[in-house]
C-alpha cells in the first residue's frame, strides 16, 4: 500500500511538472507569435489630410527612413504603397506592422484643380487620371488590411461625403478603425467636432507634422490590434 501511494505522489508530482512546462512553453510560444505576428495596418482618408505625413512619421520613429513623397498638391500620393517589417513597441509590448498608404479618397477629381498649382494642362490630366485610378486600388485593398487608421484634417468638417464612405466601407467589412484627428497644431482644429460625428470610434489627436501625441497614439494603436 505504502509503495502504491509513494507511485500515485510521483505521479501526481510528475503530471505537475510537466503541467508547468506545457504552461511555460505556451507562454514562450505565444509570446513568440506576438512578436512575429504583422498586422497589416492600412492608412485611409481624404485628400490632404496628413495619411502620408503620418505614416513617415512612424517609420521614422522606428526605422528611421521616409516611405512616402508628401506635396501641397493634392493627390501626391496615387498608388499603394507598402513599408514592410515595421516594429513598433508600446507599453512593453511590440508587433511587426506592414503599413500600406493609400491614395486619397475622393468622390471627384476635376483636372482643372491641379493646374492651380502651375501643372500643365497635360500634366493636370496624367495626374487625375493616376489618382482616380489610385482611389480605385485603395478600396480593393480594404481586402488586404487587418485594421485601418482613418485620417481625417481636424480643421476641416468632419460631416463631408468622403468621410462618410470612407467609414461606412469600413463598417461593411467590419474592420477595426482608429480615426485620427490630424492637424491639432493649428487654431481652426477641433477634435470634439469629429467625435461627434464618428462617436462609434475611438479618435486620437495628433500632429503628424510636429510629431506631438504620438506616444498616446502607440497606445490607442496597440488597443487597436489586441
Amino acid at each position: 500500500m505504502r509503495i502504491e501511494k509513494i507511485k500515485k505522489v510521483r505521479g501526481f508530482l510528475f503530471l505537475m511538472v510537466v503541467h508547468k512546462i506545457g504552461a511555460w512553453f505556451g507562454r514562450f510560444f505565444s509570446k513568440l507569435f506576438l512578436r512575429k505576428k504583422k498586422v497589416r495596418l492600412g492608412f485611409y482618408g481624404p485628400v490632404n489630410a496628413g495619411k502620408s505625413t503620418l505614416a513617415n512619421k512612424i517609420c521614422k520613429d522606428w526605422i528611421g527612413e521616409e516611405m512616402s513623397v508628401v506635396s501641397k498638391i493634392p493627390h501626391e500620393t496615387r498608388e499603394i504603397k507598402v513599408k514592410e517589417m515595421v516594429r513598433i513597441k508600446s507599453g512593453g509590448k511590440e508587433l511587426d506592422f506592414n503599413l500600406v498608404d493609400t491614395p486619397g479618397i475622393a468622390t471627384k477629381i476635376d483636372y482643372q484643380d491641379f493646374m492651380k498649382y502651375k501643372l500643365s494642362e497635360k500634366q493636370a490630366k496624367e495626374r487625375a487620371k493616376e489618382a482616380t485610378k489610385g482611389v480605385i486600388e485603395a478600396i480593393k485593398w480594404l481586402e488586404n488590411v487587418d485594421c485601418v487608421l482613418v485620417i481625417l484634417d481636424a480643421t476641416a468638417n468632419p460631416y463631408d461625403q468622403v468621410n462618410i464612405t470612407i467609414i461606412g466601407n469600413l463598417a461593411a467589412r467590419n474592420i477595426p478603425v482608429l480615426i485620427v484627428a490630424n492637424k491639432t497644431d493649428l487654431k481652426k482644429s477641433s477634435i470634439k467636432r469629429i467625435e461627434s460625428a464618428f462617436p462609434q470610434y475611438k479618435v486620437i489627436g495628433l500632429s503628424a507634422r510636429k510629431g506631438t501625441n504620438m506616444k498616446k497614439f502607440y497606445k490607442e494603436l496597440f488597443n487597436l490590434v489586441r
